[in-house]
Order: C-alpha cells, then structure tokens, then sequence
C-alpha cells in the first residue's frame, strides 16, 4: 500500500481515494498500487461496489505523472495488473466501480473517470483529453469513448482537447449524476448502498453479462447464453439466493442474501 491512496471500507463498500497533491497525478508505482487495491477488491467475497475519487476539490486526477515522464519513466511502463489506474483494465471485474469526479479529470484522468460503471459529477468539474497537445495519444479513451457516446462528438474531444463541461456531459450520456460538490460522496455512497441492496451474485452477473457482450452482436448473446458462457450467471441460477429472492417476494419480506 502506499500513503498515496486512501482505503476504507463500509460493509460491502470499498471506498478508494488517490491523494498526490498537487494534481493527484499517478505514476507507474501509484497505477500498481491502485490495481493490487482494485484486485483484492474484485476477490474479497464481502466487497460488492466500489467508489473511486480524487482528495481536494481542485482535482479528480491529471492522469500521468508527466513528472515522472520528464524523469525517465516511459507511456508504456508496467502500470499493473488493472492497466493504468488499477481498475480499467483489471480482468473478470465482475463489481460495479463508482466514478466521482470531484474536479478536473484531464488526460488518463479523465480515462479513468469514464472507465466507471456509474459516473458521479461534481458541478464544478472539468473534464478533457491532452494528450494530442503533449505529443501523446489517449490510447485507452480512444477505444472508450466512441462506444460511450456519438462518435463524432467522441472524435472532436479526442483531436482537440476541449473542455467537457458536467451537464453536457449528462445530456450525452457519459455521467448519471451532477451534483454540488459537498454532496458528492453522499450520492455516490447512496448509489453504491442500492446496488448493495442486490443479491451479490445477481449484480456480479449482470456485469459479468454487460461486459463479455459489449462486442457481441445480440443475436449472437442468446447462443451464448445457452452455451454457458457466462460463469458467473451460471452460479446465480443454481444458487440459494435465486429461491430466497422468490420466497422473500411471496412472503413481503426483505430478502437475506448468502452470496451463495
């Protein structure tokens, strides 16, 4: 663990802060912590969401340390087992990870915000690729954001770098909420508590489910379905959470989920 990033967990909530004034930018040592952070949160059976956020105001994250770059440290150093950021490209990610961007999400930074399964925005954020202006290319946000948004509107953030503002950003789709910043966290912890009210497989399912057909073509899904591609669905439907969630319905009560 390094004192750069802030963990603490709420029952079945991790929350995770990066705090590396000035900018909370992150270097490759930062990007390997976050993904040993975001690894043994996709393995601990008691963990079921995340939130990802900035320390400050002033910034959510710049994204690479150009620090760092200046110092020798290259665009393709082993940013760990989730890839830059720790959890964008972390495999079998089957949990949800809130996004709250809590001020300018610039370059990786802003690759990292979009990488989140739901997006909180603060009222004052800013939002934009660099990387053209800086001779760099934002590599990750290149495959992203086209299937995020229009593509062309995808394509102007990407070659000229303006600014994304958070309402614009609701209207297009890209973020679910965009709230003052003293109530950030509270709306992001109130997302996370209703996914939380899931059956923990029934959420880690449906991710699992999102996730392996986002390149697929629907009519190619249901063969797949039938196959039994889905592992994890799979352990859903022979699970006791299935029966309970049926007999908790026909008996008005709340359901007691096993995770099993």
């Amino acid at each position: 663990m390094t004192d750069a990033l802030k963990v603490t967990r709420d029952g079945p909530v991790l929350e995770v802060v990066i705090d590396r004034p000035k900018a909370n930018a992150i270097d490759a040592a930062t990007s390997r912590a976050m993904g040993g952070v975001f690894a043994s949160f996709r393995d601990d059976p008691e963990l079921l969401v995340a939130i990802f956020s900035g320390a400050g105001e002033r910034f959510f994250s710049a994204g690479w340390d150009l620090k760092s770059a200046a110092e020798g440290e290259s665009a393709d150093a082993d940013y760990g087992v989730g890839g830059f950021g720790g959890f964008p490209g972390l495999p079998d990610l089957n949990k949800p990870v809130i996004t709250a961007i809590n001020g300018l999400a610039v370059g990786g930074g802003f690759e990292i915000a979009m990488a989140g399964d739901l997006i909180v925005c603060a009222e004052h954020a800013r939002m934009w690729l660099s990387e053209t202006r800086l001779g760099l290319v934002a590599d990750t946000a290149s495959f992203r954001l086209p299937k995020l948004i229009p593509r062309a509107l995808a394509m102007e953030l990407l070659l000229t770098g303006r600014e994304l503002l958070p309402d614009e950003a609701r209207a297009i789709g890209l973020v679910n909420r965009v709230v003052p910043a003293a109530r950030l966290m509270e709306e992001a912890r109130a997302m996370a508590a209703e996914i939380a009210r899931g059956a923990p497989l029934a959420v880690a399912a449906t991710k699992e489910i999102v996730r392996m057909t986002e390149t697929m073509r629907i009519e190619d899904c249901y063969p797949a379905m039938a196959a039994r591609q889905f592992p994890t669905y799979e352990r859903l439907l022979a699970s006791d959470d299935v029966k309970e969630g049926a007999k908790a319905f026909v008996e008005g009560r709340d359901p007691v989920w096993t995770g099993r």
